[in-house]
């Protein structure tokens, strides 16, 4: 299995209370899958996102993500492990708004030992996947939603990690784009063996999956 989840609870304490967004969550996801996580608001689906992600910890269990178990890893371990292991997809794009889209993509690649000419190989292939090659020298102001998302997407693509994790990529497009980023999304399942790992609201959006998971208070209460 790609993903493995055993057990994992997520608690963390807000004045008086204690909070647990996920409780006792076990769950295996296959490489190359394409998987949606739906439900309500606080169910704990971004909070699975960031666990897969590493991003952050969970309070116990055992997670394994790429064959390593993530929760035993160092901060600076997981730190080089993220970098060389996760493509993350925000529903805002998070784009530096003073660097052109070529500098955006470029930006993890920064963190790792590449020679110039090796990153600007990178970057061209990554731009070329989002059919943005000739938006290289924009700068985000310049680009539509859509556009913006691309761009995001070479970033979370460019370093070659083998997992993907998506926060609403679609919540903040219009009908179009929003359904251009999803057939992007499965081409990258389809053509280039990419796991993704999506949350939405959206049942359209979920719909591209290969499988849909339903959280709700925590726990998993639905698999299609």
């Amino acid at each position: 299995m790609f993903i493995t989840c055993q057990n994992i609870t997520k608690s963390f304490k807000k004045g008086d209370q204690i909070i647990t967004p996920l409780q006792a969550l076990t769950l295996d996801l296959e490489k190359g899958s394409f998987t949606a996580l739906m439900g309500p608001s606080g169910s704990g689906k971004t909070t699975l996102l960031n666990l897969l992600a590493g991003i952050d910890s969970p309070s116990s269990g055992r997670l394994e993500v790429a064959g390593t178990d993530i929760t035993r890893l160092s901060r600076s371990q997981l730190g080089a492990w993220r970098a060389q292991n996760i493509g993350y997809i925000f529903q805002l794009y998070h784009l530096v708004p003073v660097l052109t889209a070529y500098e955006n993509v470029e930006l993890p690649l920064l963190l790792q030992p590449l020679s110039a000419a090796e990153r600007h190989k990178r970057v061209c292939t990554a731009l070329d996947l989002v059919a943005l090659s000739d938006r290289a020298e924009h700068f985000p102001r310049q680009l539509s939603g859509g556009q913006e998302q691309r761009v995001a997407i070479a970033r979370a693509i460019v370093a070659d990690p083998p997992l993907l994790v998506a926060d609403e990529p679609t919540g903040d497009l219009d009908a179009a784009s929003a359904k251009a980023i999803l057939q992007l999304l499965r081409q990258l399942v389809n053509d280039l063996g990419k796991t993704i790992v999506m949350v939405t609201h959206d049942a359209k959006a979920a719909a591209v999956a290969d499988r849909i998971l339903h959280l709700e208070k925590g726990q998993l209460v639905s698999d299609i």
